[in-house]
């Protein structure tokens, strides 16, 4: 599957140029627009989850033992995973949304419709299932049958704060708080506790992580299995994250669009990774208190995503809560994500799969786009709102 990775990426790549330099002073506007801090708020825990907070602790290692990582440092190589190349795949989806799709209609197409809500599905309850395998790294001493209560109770809350936007709204934003408060109080407890070695440290590490900059065409094609395996994890994400921040895009030029998808998340990733890496580099043990802190933090996150993906593939198909009613919404919704969680974990079936039946779905929206290209003559204009 490498070849067609490599491919479908860096096609997507080449569009978030071509946009950029086709359409950078177009103003875009979605049917709900909100303010940049919230879009980006939006943006941050509904493209990311549970994965930035406990994954990269377990990563550096690997990264670290693997020669094809050798051309740069692990704590480049973590940032060059989670890193601007893939919110540039956010914004190409976005862009699609909030200024084609209205004008061309191609996800209303049936098959299309349905072939594409179903991966939202399916990566919706991969956010669960990842949560779940990671969470004994974290909490050893938690019981199997309390992990899947956890899973049960998290499905439970995304179910019913995805029928309530204001709810979706301020946990987005409490979030976003949280994870620059979990990032401050980590970094304070070494500093406090390990005098001498987190603030230097941390600094040091800034200088560390931007080599990948010098290295970010390395990134543009899997590196190793594992990369591979995040190329696909992150197309799953792609059309879905950008259909859904679309609606919140408030009337900004398609340049400051890119810096604020792409730019702006970047940052606090940046500074969270070098916070942790410190933790690695001195073989730190994280104190019991902290890693709840990072759990609970890693819940919201997970929250986040459910919610958000729920309410976008509920909506696609006709089964918001408006038209369906409480009394089938909520289960309907729940049962639905508590299956596939179920076939993660007791079948063959991977992300993978999710990831390639995406890029496949940009091949033929880009068949499609090339048969229909009169239609998007609107787009000469200096600004453009969705639905018009």
């Amino acid at each position: 599957m490498t070849p067609i990775i490599t491919v479908a990426y860096l096609s997507v790549l080449a569009c978030a140029i071509f946009v950029l330099i086709r359409w950078p002073r177009l103003r875009v506007t979605g049917e709900t627009p909100v303010g940049v801090f919230t879009l980006v708020a939006l943006l941050f825990t509904a493209g990311l989850d549970m994965g930035l907070v406990m994954l990269p602790l377990g990563e550096f290692p690997i990264y670290e033992g693997d020669q094809a990582y050798a051309f740069t440092n692990a704590l480049a190589v973590e940032f060059g995973m989670w890193g601007p190349l893939v919110w540039l795949m956010y914004f190409v989806a976005t862009f699609y949304f909030v200024a084609i799709e209205p004008r061309l209609r191609l996800f209303e197409i049936p098959a299309v419709k349905w072939v594409y809500n179903l991966t939202v599905i399916a990566t919706c309850s991969f956010t669960c299932y990842l949560f779940m395998i990671n969470l004994p790294t974290y909490a050893p001493d938690l019981p199997q049958w309390a992990i899947w209560g956890l899973a049960i109770g998290v499905i439970a809350f995304s179910v019913v704060s995805s029928g309530n936007f204001a709810i979706m709204k301020w946990l987005a934003i409490v979030s976003t708080y949280g994870f620059g408060l979990l990032a401050f109080t980590t970094l304070a407890v070494v500093a406090l506790a390990y005098s001498g070695t987190g603030i230097g440290s941390f600094f040091g590490n800034i200088g560390l992580l931007m080599d990948y900059f010098p290295n970010i065409a390395r990134f543009t094609t899997p590196i190793s299995d594992y990369h591979e395996f995040y190329l696909f994890w992150w197309f799953a994400w792609s059309i879905m994250i950008g259909q859904f921040v679309a609606r919140f895009v408030g009337g900004l030029p398609v340049w400051q669009l890119a810096g604020a998808m792409v730019l702006l998340p970047a940052i606090p990733l940046g500074l969270w990774f070098c916070v942790l890496f410190v933790y690695h580099q001195n073989q730190i043990v994280i104190p019991g208190w902290l890693n709840w802190f990072m759990i609970g933090v890693g819940i919201v996150f997970v929250v986040n995503s459910l919610d958000s993906l729920i309410r976008l593939y509920a909506a696609n198909l006709g089964w918001s809560r408006e038209q369906l009613g409480d009394r089938v919404y909520y289960p309907l919704h729940f049962i639905l994500q508590f299956l596939l969680v179920i076939a993660y974990f007791y079948t063959p079936f991977q992300i993978q799969w999710v990831g390639l039946v995406v890029a496949g779905l940009y091949g033929v929206i880009y068949a499609l786009m090339l048969q229909r290209l009169d239609r998007l003559s609107g787009l000469q204009g200096t600004a453009v709102k969705a639905g018009e």
